[in-house]
């Protein structure tokens, strides 16, 4: 199975570049700075340089070829302002379904964010971000020609993973490390049965096998 990765360097996909690597899987990361490729081989991935806020729909398509599953995990991150809050976590994750779709690949999984709403009000920064991210959620959904899957992570952290979560259509706000995040991606990786499901996630006591596989029965 190949899996392409947007936002190969961020630190959910590395975290998932080492997890599905280790499963056997061929896994290709999507970077922008040709620095930081070292750092997906040593997680395993293959780099792969393109810019998704300037990339045509065409030359993004090209490099999904041939993949069976891909992830937008990229983002504008921290401390950017609201014009890549549009550029990145809307427009490029627009760009890379279509580009999916185009290049005919089946799972998509996308990395969104608790309290995604395209509809959300007012000027902040965090309230462009939580529009954008709801704007590109609802894109996808109406993207026909893929079985998609939303992750919707509460607050994000370093800590050392649990293994343990709570996975559901409506989870309640808290906390998430970043690498529960990352495990629960690589099961839904290997569960298409969540396709068309929206979820959100937050730490809990169910292992993260059990809540995705709970979730695929619903």
């Amino acid at each position: 199975m190949r899996i392409v990765i947007a936002g190969g360097h961020g630190r959910i996909a590395l975290r998932l570049e080492r997890l599905l690597s280790a499963r056997g899987y061929e896994v290709a990361g999507i970077i922008r700075d040709p620095e930081q490729g070292d750092d997906l081989r040593e997680a395993g991935a293959e780099p792969v340089l393109c810019d998704l806020e300037s990339a045509s729909v065409e030359h993004v398509a090209g490099i999904l070829q041939g993949a069976d599953v891909v992830v937008f995990a990229a983002g504008a991150g921290p401390g950017s302002g609201a014009a890549r809050k549009d550029t990145v976590d809307r427009a490029a994750a627009v760009l890379f379904a279509d580009a999916a779709e185009r290049a005919r690949v089946r799972r998509f999984l996308m990395v969104s964010t608790m309290g995604s709403d395209a509809r959300r009000e007012g000027d902040e920064v965090f309230d462009v971000y939580l529009r954008a991210k709801g704007e590109a959620d609802d894109h996808l959904r109406t993207r026909l020609g893929l079985e998609w899957t939303i992750l919707r992570p509460g607050t994000l952290t370093d800590d050392a993973g649990r293994g343990l979560v709570r996975l559901e259509a409506h989870a309640g706000r808290g906390p998430v490390t970043r690498d529960d995040v990352a495990a629960v991606l690589a099961e839904l990786v290997e569960t298409p049965a969540t396709a068309g499901l929206t979820l959100e996630l937050v730490q809990g006591s169910t292992p993260v096998s059990v809540a995705v596989k709970d979730m695929a029965g619903n």
